[in-house]
């Protein structure tokens, strides 16, 4: 199965803050984007704020050490660089591969966990372990929405990111991968050589 690829790269190119009170932090709009994870930690109201840094510590803590954190997509995102992974996206080459991200929406926190949704067993394994965890699962086609920290059931989101190695997550990923995209990577590979 496809991973939603076009899909989640068109979900990662937006990126707001918003707080309960109907104020709204638009970070496409700021003067200067940002271009660090600091500063967009810093340009989100507070509770928004709290509850990036309560994911990003989660992800963080079980994530494997061959993937790095960075800004991607206007979004603090984890990825596989191109010293681990030269191919890069297949729909960006020059993006280094995309493993998860968490933005700030209008109206919710995005969860953008493209090491599950690439894998359909581990989507789903994913998701029966949200759901008995008593938590609403609010499930797209590129990403998990909540409203808030309270709504995410940070034990099985570590768990997910910690079962998606890199190896695993390579071989799912170039698995999911349409044929003609397959084609152009292979095009790619003989020009570079």
């Amino acid at each position: 199965m496809w991973c939603s690829a076009r899909l989640f790269t068109k979900a990662y190119t937006v990126s707001r803050g918003f707080t309960g009170s109907g104020e709204s932090v638009n970070l496409r709009n700021m003067a200067k984007r940002p271009t660090t994870i600091e500063q967009y930690l810093a340009a989100l109201p507070e509770d928004r704020r709290v509850a990036v840094e309560a994911i990003r510590k989660v992800i963080k803590k079980n994530l494997d050490k061959k993937f790095e954190e960075g800004m991607q997509y206007g979004m603090p995102a984890y990825f596989l660089p191109h010293s681990e992974y030269p191919d890069g996206y297949h729909c960006d080459p020059k993006q280094p591969l995309p493993f998860a991200a968490v933005g700030s929406q209008k109206n919710h926190l995005g969860l953008y966990l493209f090491c599950i949704y690439c894998d359909e067993q581990d989507k789903d394994r994913f998701a029966a372990e949200w759901v008995k965890s008593g938590k609403k699962l609010d499930m797209g086609k590129s990403c998990v929405r909540v409203k808030g920290l309270e709504d995410v059931p940070l034990d099985v989101l570590g768990r997910a990111i910690k079962r998606a190695t890199a190896k695993k997550f390579v071989a799912a990923y170039e698995a999911a991968i349409p044929p003609a995209a397959k084609k152009k990577i292979a095009r790619q590979r003989a020009a570079a050589k």
